[in-house]
């Protein structure tokens, strides 16, 4: 029989669809617990003393991204049960009561992921945020933000002495404030600190991605080091005597901590056990990445039921472990013993021991308490053997199961491939799961490449491949060369050429095959079939009010075969458009295999010109627009971006965006501050087709003086090579022939701005067509006054309207800046105007 003092399981509490991130006991009612995750909700469980488990009470809505931490606000005389924060992936925290779903208000003001919170007196609430910093609350107000950590805050605390506040970070650091100041820092972490614990007034405990716990004293002393987790160590939590504590981590393990020492370690069937806490009872709550949360106690009454119990185990049994991410080691199968070697017995509780067994190794782990072995899993993947199985992860068989890291200092993410599977498509689908930006594509990408070499099956994928349909992506200028006039590559297509023209206002020669560019850049590129899968993939888990019939779903694979082959007969049918339109409506987390398909629709003639005419090509704009707002899915922002590219395909597209011109390059060039390299390319993309429709009308130069000025301020942050290129494209093809452009280009100083980008040769395209940028703009004659004063004629309404202090919508702000520049060389050219008589 069991001693007294071992806990073992009491119950599972299934309810969670994802990843449990966080865990907390509560005030009231006594006894039960809330849990947080990546589900997007918070809920409540409630003692069941009828059978030993717990029961939901309350469940919370709130945030519109996963949910990552939580902690409990104490009674007060407005709220005598006490209130509940909730940080989120929507950088937001939410605080709820125990009487409603909804919260009872947000707390705004931090840029990124809020991922630990801790409550103090009279209400003081404390959060950390991947954004670097801490942020003091109370009530509905932000009463100070605590800036010195030089990386995310995955921790932070609140000591009981009044005013003193504890913050670990990714930087390796834990800082102590003091009414907002930072009064002591805490080195000795090799790795981001994860979690902190107060264990008195004047000593805490803190762990880490080294796999270790210390315990400080707020003086400054490490005190002691325990070691006994294998990988990162996500959470604390202290019993009610104040000195043992539990532990959690990324090896699969809960380990608990008597007077300094490991006394027993409790392995889980997950890989991530994210967080735990401890009930004023004394048992354990844990929750883990297989979305279960697991209670343990050492009372003989609260202990599952045999039957439980071995069905517990024999979860844990058909486990598999990846050795390079357990405790394991090298692992040589011919070097193991065979199933007698568990004949002997271990001398440590949670002891793990490798057998050979029928051709695999199987892991098995020493319990102290029951004196036996029990299996924790098969071990795939050993290092100096091919994987001989396949590794089971989330129900299904995969060839490798890859551990990814993205976010610095963030949890581990697990990675499932197949050497048939397109490792673009499984990147995208990877981030797409973890809700991660698409900036990470050809990251986990390559990563997937390098690490499957020579176990590849059939021909290498392309490495050009779509991120949103698997297929081929557009990347123009890829293998293009600027070669002799006669036979050159169109740097967009690859395409060969017959014929060039060059530029005269060149010092060296180089042949202009750039601009130029007046026929528009599309995204074509599309694989029907990915699309379609994740169109009924994601049409199965959306609310019931958005589903789509089996008839819809036939009714848009048609739709989509017959737009994505334009040379093919297939005509899309009035139904069908409208089908299309009432599903881009779906929420903005599904929505975007149906903005792929709308990419793809618009460049059709028949669709373009129903969805663009008239009122319909207003809403179609505004929904654009919307999906494009700051607070925007990447992925969706990208895709719209593309669509509205693509709409200059047909003329009742170039003319709809010639209507919205100033909405759509304003809100467009907003996003030139999202750090995702495709979205920089659609952006300079649809500068470049704007570019492209203007040229030759030279009447327009108010529209061209807004596509120069989103190009220039682009300019500044861009650095993907390909969104240059095109952004150089789009200024070459507003300037060339039109010296009213040149001189609005020279005066927004752009000459100075691209000169960094004729030293570019890779690609050379860079390079080549700065330099005939700066040709062209060199080019001056005795008109520069001439156009300048055309212009200031032009912007002149608009500067009135400033001086007669009324204000200017934003998209005519930019028009305010060019008079600035050219009111302030105007005089200039005057003066020196002779000299290009």
């Amino acid at each position: 029989m069991a001693s007294s003092n071992t806990y073992r399981l009491s119950c599972s509490v299934p309810g969670h669809e994802m990843d449990v991130r966080g865990l907390a006991a509560t005030w009231f009612p006594e006894g039960a617990f809330v849990s947080v995750s990546r589900d997007r909700t918070a809920r409540v469980w409630l003692p069941d003393s009828s059978s030993n488990g717990f029961t939901e009470m309350h469940c919370m809505n709130g945030h519109t991204n996963f949910v990552s931490c939580v902690c409990i606000v104490a009674p007060s005389e407005t709220y005598p049960r006490g209130l509940i924060a909730t940080g989120g992936n929507d950088n937001n925290v939410c605080v709820f009561s125990l009487d409603r779903p909804d919260p009872l208000y947000v707390l705004k003001g931090h840029k990124n992921t809020v991922c630990s919170l801790s409550a103090g007196k009279f209400g003081t609430l404390l959060s950390g945020s991947w954004d670097t910093t801490a942020k003091v609350w109370l009530g509905d107000k932000c009463m100070m933000t605590l800036q010195g950590h030089s990386a995310a805050v995955w921790a932070v605390v609140i000591l009981p002495e009044q005013g003193l506040m504890l913050t670990g970070s990714a930087d390796k650091t834990i800082k102590l404030w003091k009414a907002g100041k930072c009064e002591q820092t805490f080195t000795g972490h090799e790795d981001c600190v994860r979690g902190l614990a107060v264990v008195s007034d004047v000593e805490f405990f803190s762990c880490s991605n080294d796999a270790s716990i210390r315990r400080w004293m707020v003086s400054g002393e490490c005190v002691q080091v325990y070691y006994s987790h294998t990988n990162y160590i996500y959470s604390l939590a202290v019993f009610p005597n104040g000195q043992d504590f539990v532990s959690t981590g990324e090896d699969r393990t809960l380990r608990i901590w008597k007077k300094g020492d490991c006394v027993q370690t409790i392995r889980l069937p997950a890989q991530s056990v994210w967080c735990c806490c401890v009930l004023p009872n004394g048992d354990i709550v844990a929750g883990a990445s297989d979305g279960i949360i697991r209670v343990f106690t050492e009372s003989e009454e609260r202990v599952a039921s045999a039957q439980d119990l071995q069905a517990f185990e024999d979860e844990l049994s058909k486990a598999t472990i990846d050795p390079k991410t357990g405790d394991l080691g090298d692992i040589k199968m011919e070097d193991l013993p065979g199933r007698e070697h568990l004949n002997e017995p271990g001398n440590r509780d949670g002891q793990t021991r490798l057998i050979k067994e029928g051709g695999h190794v199987e892991a098995y782990q020493w319990s102290m308490s029951e004196s036996r072995w029990i299996k924790i899993g098969d071990v795939v993947g050993g290092s100096s053997q091919q994987p001989s199985k396949k590794i089971m992860y989330e129900g299904k068989e995969y060839d490798f199961v890859f551990t990814i890291d993205v976010n610095e200092g963030g949890p581990s993410m697990k990675l499932p491939y197949n050497v048939t599977d397109d490792p673009w498509l499984t990147a995208h689908n990877f981030l797409q799961k973890n809700d991660l930006s698409p900036m990470f594509l050809d990251q986990v990408a390559n990563f997937i490449i390098e690490n499957t070499k020579g176990h590849t099956l059939g021909s290498a994928p392309s490495v050009g491949s779509d991120p949103f349909t698997g297929s081929g992506r557009y990347i123009p200028g890829t293998g293009s060369t600027v070669s002799a006039p006669a036979g050159v590559a169109d740097p967009f297509t690859g395409k060969m050429c017959g014929s060039a023209y060059s530029s005269s206002g060149v010092r060296q020669t180089i042949t202009n095959i750039y601009f130029p560019k007046t026929d528009g850049v599309m995204f074509e590129q599309a694989n029907a079939t990915q699309i379609l899968g994740k169109l009924k993939e994601l049409n199965g888990g959306a609310p019931h009010v958005h589903q789509l019939t089996e008839e819809a779903l036939n009714s848009l694979e048609k739709l989509l075969l017959s737009i994505s082959d334009l040379k093919t007969k297939g005509q899309p049918t009035v139904e069908q458009i409208s089908l299309l339109w009432k599903t881009c409506h779906w929420p903005e987390d599904i929505v975007f295999p149906v903005l792929d398909i709308l990419r793809l629709a618009v460049r059709h003639p028949e669709v373009n010109r129903q969805m663009c005419s008239d009122t319909e090509g207003v809403s179609l704009c505004n929904l654009l627009l919307c999906l494009m707002g700051p607070e925007g899915r990447p992925a969706n922002q990208m895709l719209a971006l593309r669509t509205m590219c693509n709409l200059f395909a047909a003329a009742q597209g170039q003319e709809l965006l010639l209507k919205q011109r100033e909405a759509v390059l304003s809100r467009a060039s907003d996003l030139r501050s999202v750090c995702n390299k495709n979205i920089h390319v659609a952006l300079a993309t649809l500068v470049l087709n704007y570019a492209g429709h203007l040229h030759g009308q030279p009447s327009e130069l108010e529209a061209k003086a807004q596509c120069l000025s989103v190009a220039s301020t682009a300019l500044e942050v861009v650095q993907d090579k390909e969104a240059v290129f095109r952004l150089l494209v789009a200024l070459g093809t507003m300037v060339s022939g039109d010296d009213s452009a040149k001189g609005l280009a020279r005066s927004l100083g752009i000459s100075s701005q691209i000169t960094k980008y004729c030293s570019v040769s890779d690609p050379a395209k860079v390079g080549d067509c700065c330099r005939l940028v700066l040709g062209e703009l060199h080019v001056c004659s005795y008109r520069c006054s001439v156009i300048l004063d055309q212009c200031g004629c032009i912007l002149q309404p608009y500067v009135l309207t400033v001086r007669a202090g009324f204000k200017l919508a934003p998209e005519t702000h930019f028009l305010e800046t060019v008079y600035r520049l050219l009111w302030a060389t105007l005089a200039t050219w005057k003066r020196i105007q002779f000299l290009f008589s």
